[in-house]
């Protein structure tokens, strides 16, 4: 059996030797530092619209951000279940299987990119339709959407290589490429809209331009410096085994983030119907959750990652001990972060809405003292996902998805029609967070992973 050849950063994170609360912890900033420039340009960017464009612009770039989470949320799946396969293979030691695996994988998903992006290309003046855009910004969204779609490709470019380099255990690289990114697409917003006055479409470009920045640089820093990447390219060998492997991880953790994003989606619908005072009250502090279980989100898929090395090596005691390690570190974590916003909700809340607007931080403060005080229960279920992808059963990862989703708007539907109003829809969130936990716990219980 070949081994694979350790690069010098996989050999520093030493996610199969070295201690484990430090190999995930020093594995995972790099991540979590990626995660926290991605929000940053959002805000810059929705900043940089709404002063310099103006409102109009702003509610089509919102409108249009929605579905393109949706739409790359497939591809960030697909992604994902590769790169958990990838690190399997590392683990295992088994460099050909890996290099056929990487080029199978990339042929397979650069298909349906470009099929993504063909149809929604093809079908978005319907699309606009769709979304119920408003007459008088129905041009400036659809001229909006067209340029940002061709950005679809770039998006599987970096994701797809951004993954296989977590998956040798290398966060690093990613990281340094987004820098970049992030900084040229901030630039490039300054450039066209101020200097060039090219309006919405030069904040479309911006984006896109610096997608393929990030996606190119990313592909071929793999191809000049991983000899596995390279032969994957030179001769394509597709193999029944590898396409059933790939096809069923790929599948299922697509299916999830999708579930994911329709479920956020149909509870913002349910939010929506209770006025502008509770919908910007919801909007800001989602915001500010993005920012406090962010930690335990990319906590998480570093776990995956140490999880599915050890776990195709065969070192089912690094994967007991990575197990505790994981929901002790998570656990710290979120109950700090809710004690924080439980004693800080109002200037949190603040931060996004003007003091005069009592009833919108009155409403905010009740869902962060409702829904923030259980963090706990978000940051064990990234890591049952994590946990389940990594040691082959990604459809766990989606049933527990649809638990904690399910249980999310069905109480939300529930609690609309009744005296408890908004308040039963904040209780539904972490309802649904520790059900789907005690699922996860269960199936771990009755099925261990680690025998």
């Amino acid at each position: 059996m070949s081994r694979v050849t350790l690069t010098t950063t996989q050999t520093d994170r030493g996610l199969l030797t070295k201690p484990i609360f430090s190999s995930i912890t020093l594995f995972a900033i790099p991540m979590l530092l990626g995660n926290a420039l991605q929000q940053l340009y959002n805000v810059a960017d929705t900043w940089i619209v709404g002063k310099y464009i103006g409102t109009g612009a702003l509610a089509a770039v919102g409108a249009v951000f929605a579905l393109m989470v949706f739409l790359t949320s497939v591809l960030l799946g697909l992604c994902m279940g590769s790169g958990v396969v990838f690190a399997q293979s590392v683990g295992e030691g088994r460099e050909e299987q890996l290099t056929r695996r990487v080029g199978t994988a990339f042929a397979g998903i650069a298909l349906i990119s470009v099929l993504i992006t063909a149809v929604s290309y093809r079908g978005s003046a319907a699309i606009i339709r769709w979304m119920n855009i408003p007459a008088e910004l129905t041009k400036m969204t659809e001229s909006y959407l067209k340029i940002v779609l061709t950005g679809i490709p770039a998006v599987f470019l970096f994701n797809f290589f951004a993954g296989y380099r977590k998956a040798l255990g290398d966060s690093l690289q990613p990281l340094l490429v987004l820098v970049l990114s992030t900084a040229s697409n901030i630039a490039l917003d300054f450039f066209f809209v101020l200097k060039l006055d090219l309006g919405i479409e030069g904040a479309a470009w911006a984006t896109v331009l610096s997608q393929y920045l990030s996606g190119v640089l990313c592909a071929a820093l793999c191809l000049c410096r991983d000899a596995a990447v390279r032969r994957a390219f030179r001769k394509l060998d597709i193999r029944k085994e590898d396409l059933k492997i790939l096809g069923r991880y790929s599948f299922y953790t697509c299916l999830q983030q999708s579930v994911m994003n329709l479920g956020i989606l149909m509870v913002q619908g349910i939010v929506n119907s209770f006025g502008t005072v509770i919908m910007a009250a919801f909007s800001a502090g989602v915001k500010i959750d993005a920012f406090a279980y962010m930690p335990a989100q990319e906590y998480g898929n570093a776990f995956s990652t140490f999880i599915a090395q050890n776990y195709g090596a065969k070192k089912m005691d690094r994967v007991r001990k990575g197990i505790r390690c994981g929901l002790l570190t998570t656990v710290s974590y979120c109950l700090a972060a809710s004690l924080i916003l439980f004693l800080l909700a109002k200037p949190l809340i603040g931060i996004f809405v003007q003091a005069s607007e009592t009833e919108v931080i009155a409403a905010g403060v009740q869902y962060l003292h409702i829904e923030g005080l259980f963090y706990v229960g978000i940051g064990i279920l990234f890591l049952w996902y994590g946990l389940y992808r990594a040691v082959g059963h990604p459809e766990m990862s989606l049933i527990l998805t649809i638990i904690s989703l399910g249980t999310r708007v069905l109480l939300a539907r529930i609690s609309a029609s009744t005296p408890l109003g908004v308040t039963g829809i904040w209780w539904s969130i972490p309802i649904g967070w520790m059900l789907a936990d005690l699922a996860g716990a269960w199936y771990l219980r009755k099925h261990p992973v680690y025998k």
